[in-house]
């Protein structure tokens, strides 16, 4: 059936825009595909393929490939010739790394599915995939995001779930055109203010992580869906301490349309500050 099909794509010739071979047990992906310049979508998904063979660099006019559910264990060099590639997914292989200048023709990528790989860090050339709207890395072993990431100014939604992320770099601020950012079930304790200067932000997933306080002016954000379920959320207000030394953390709660109370991290400080004066004490007011 796959030689069949090949067959007829190649009666084709530079007329031949789509090719499917999903599910047909490849093992290797066809030689033959260099005799199709004009191939604009590749679909070679379910299949057993653990390489892209380098015939693929010809495949230049080639905007849409999907080759989910194989066995891949690295962003292949070759994805660099792929100069008019939009839309590119590699979900559910062994993907562990990038290989060096991977993202370097990829300058036309609006979509990245990255789901269910190995991955436990991103390469700073990550930054390369100017156009890129859409990225989705759920399922992997990430702990840390580049702060280059951050640089990606066209990006729309982030998809980082079931990670092993610690943290989200204060730089999240500079993606201004961010929408959607989904960071449901890794380690992450406290999110950066720098997410608070996202306006246009509107869905905000960070359910099943070690939140305990979100950052000030977290209030400001104008989320349409935010989701915060299983986080150990401070539930009741502070109390004034009577211990000179003692710190505690003066709380704001905020009710929005479509959230419960949520705790505000405002500021912290001492008693001593409220009952005491001196050089070295400074009082806080919050205006």
């Amino acid at each position: 059936m796959t030689e069949r099909l090949l067959i007829s794509a190649l009666k084709g010739g530079k007329n031949t825009k789509i090719i499917t071979l999903n599910g047909k047990k490849m093992t290797k992906m066809p030689s033959t595909l260099e005799k199709l310049p004009g191939l604009n979508t590749l679909n070679l998904q379910n299949n057993r393929i653990p390489k892209v063979c380098p015939e693929i660099s010809t495949l230049t006019q080639l905007t849409a490939l999907n080759l989910g559910n194989n066995l891949l264990e690295e962003v292949p060099e070759e994805m660099k010739y792929l100069t008019s590639l939009k839309k590119l997914h590699l979900f559910g292989n062994r993907i562990c790394r990038f290989a060096s200048g991977a993202c370097d023709g990829l300058q036309n990528l609006i979509l990245l599915n990255l789901n269910n790989n190995q991955l436990t860090w991103l390469p700073e050339e990550i930054s390369r995939l100017k156009s890129l709207k859409y990225m989705s890395i759920n399922h992997n072993q990430l702990s840390s995001i580049p702060t280059e990431l951050c640089f990606l100014e066209n990006l729309s939604e982030l998809q980082l779930n079931y990670n092993k992320l610690i943290c989200i770099p204060e730089e999240i601020k500079f993606l201004k055109k961010l929408q959607k950012l989904f960071l449901v079930r890794n380690n992450i304790e406290a999110l950066p203010q720098g997410l608070c200067d996202l306006k246009k932000l509107r869905i905000l997933d960070v359910a099943g992580n070690i939140i305990e306080v979100f950052p000030s002016k977290f209030q400001n954000l104008k989320l349409s869906e935010f989701y915060c379920e299983e986080n150990p959320l401070l539930q009741k207000k502070p109390i004034v301490t009577v211990q000179q030394e003692d710190v505690w953390s003066l709380q704001n709660w905020k009710i929005s349309r479509n959230l419960q109370l949520i705790p505000l991290q405002v500021l912290v400080c001492s008693y001593k500050c409220f009952t005491q004066r001196g050089a070295n004490l400074f009082g806080i007011v919050q205006a």
